[in-house]
This record gives C-alpha cells, sequence and structure tokens, in this order.
C-alpha cells in the first residue's frame, strides 16, 4: 500500500508564471508548473514519448509541450493529447498562504 506524504515544496514565487520548477523526491524527478490563472501542477519530469523533460517545455493553458517532440501533455491528468497516446504520473498539489506542497507516495512505504 502506498502512503502519501505531503511535502512542503517551496513557495509560489519560486514557480514562475507559466513555467516550471523542478524538484526530486527519493528516486522521482517531479516538474511543477504554474499556469498563467496561478493554478499549481505536479507531473513526473519526463514524458511518455521518449522521457523528455517536461520541466523544460513551454506551458500553455492546462498543458505542457515537451521540449524534445513537441507532444502535449494535459496537467491535469498527465495524458497525451491528441493522436498521441500515453501518460505520466501526475500529483496532489495545495497551495496554503504562499506555500506549496505536494503529495507523493513514499517509496519505502
Amino acid at each position: 500500500m502506498n502512503v502519501l506524504i505531503w511535502l512542503e515544496v517551496g513557495v509560489l514565487d519560486d514557480i514562475p508564471i507559466r513555467g516550471s520548477r523542478r524538484i526530486k523526491h527519493q528516486e522521482r524527478r517531479i516538474a511543477l508548473f504554474r499556469t498563467a490563472e496561478n493554478t499549481v501542477y505536479a507531473i513526473n519530469d519526463s514524458c511518455p514519448h521518449e522521457g523528455g523533460p517536461l520541466s523544460e517545455g513551454i506551458v500553455h493553458d492546462n498543458c505542457v509541450t515537451c521540449p524534445l517532440h513537441n507532444w502535449v501533455i494535459s496537467l491535469d491528468t498527465g495524458a497525451a493529447q491528441g493522436a498521441d497516446s500515453g501518460s505520466t504520473e501526475t500529483y496532489p498539489v495545495r497551495v496554503e498562504g504562499n506555500n506549496v506542497f505536494v503529495a507523493l507516495p513514499e517509496l519505502n512505504s
């Protein structure tokens, strides 16, 4: 059984609007994204196509475009959009005041 832990990962201002910030927790590389509407998302920092670094992609609407092959990934679901198929893991996020928290499964549980 995976136990979720809420990890404080920084403050909202650490994540640029329409940009990203990368964090590492245990074996995971996670990309935090902030949309123009100030919504924060957390997804695995690996495109389902060929593992490209999504954190280096372009944020638009509630999606990110992978910098390697232009796959568009939903920040809500982690699913590839359009004719592409596959998905990457997403993680719950909450913002309390200016602090950002991500719920992650503890790998050693």
